[in-house]
């Protein structure tokens, strides 16, 4: 069967998955800082609330978590478009991964160089942002470029709020050919391809969190 005819469809599909796909990276990836650092610098309350976060969103499906924010929330009367639910979810359970990535990176930092952030007088922001978080990041960014490569494949759940992603489409394609093989093949070619795209972009950010672009250093007199 010809499928030319409906590689726009497709197409249109992918541009959603990728557009979910980034911006709920882009909106995680947010989260991940701020509650990791919580987790380490934020005292014993502050740290107790971005535990609970983390152990939510990393302990319940992503799919309950989809269902829940679309079809419970708007009982008490808080709703939310498919596109903005389906990001916000996707959004809160790559934090929640994330946040314990950077809170596991922020800790490996070596007591000796906190120590000596001590003895000079750095304040405690000033420890976080010229000591700790530049040599965390570079050990951070290989987890979250895994971290990426799973929330795109996790979108494919966004269809079954009505989100017309790739999944959508490759499905109604299929409902209407009946030829499953051929759809199905050309959708997974489609998601390799797009994690392909998501590597490289990964890997040009990781070489440039590497060289130091990201933090300033820490100069010494």
């Amino acid at each position: 069967m010809d499928m030319t005819a409906y590689l726009p469809m497709l197409w249109q599909g992918a541009v959603v998955t990728m557009t979910i796909t980034l911006a709920a990276l882009a909106v995680g990836t947010v989260l991940a800082f701020f509650f990791g650092i919580l987790r380490v610098e934020g005292g014993p309350i502050l740290s107790a609330i971005a535990l609970c976060y983390t152990e939510v969103f990393r302990g319940t499906s992503l799919l309950v978590q989809l269902f829940w924010f679309y079809y419970a929330l708007p009982l008490v009367g808080l709703s939310f478009d498919p596109i903005t639910t389906g990001v916000l979810v996707l959004a809160a359970h790559a934090g929640g991964y994330g946040a314990e990535i950077v809170r596991g990176a922020l800790s490996s930092v070596s007591v000796q160089q906190l120590e000596a952030a001590r003895a000079l007088n750095f304040t405690r922001m000033q420890t976080l942002f010229r000591i700790s978080l530049p040599q965390a990041v570079v050990e951070m960014m290989p987890a979250f470029g895994n971290l990426a490569i799973e929330t795109l494949k996790l979108s494919s759940l966004v269809s079954l709020i009505s989100i017309a992603d790739l999944t959508f489409a490759a499905q109604s394609i299929r409902n209407l050919t009946l030829d499953s093989a051929s759809i199905y093949s050309i959708t997974l070619l489609c998601y390799f391809a797009m994690s392909l795209i998501l590597m490289v972009v990964i890997r040009v950010i990781e070489r440039f969190v590497r060289r130091g672009n990201v933090f300033p250093r820490t100069r010494h007199s």
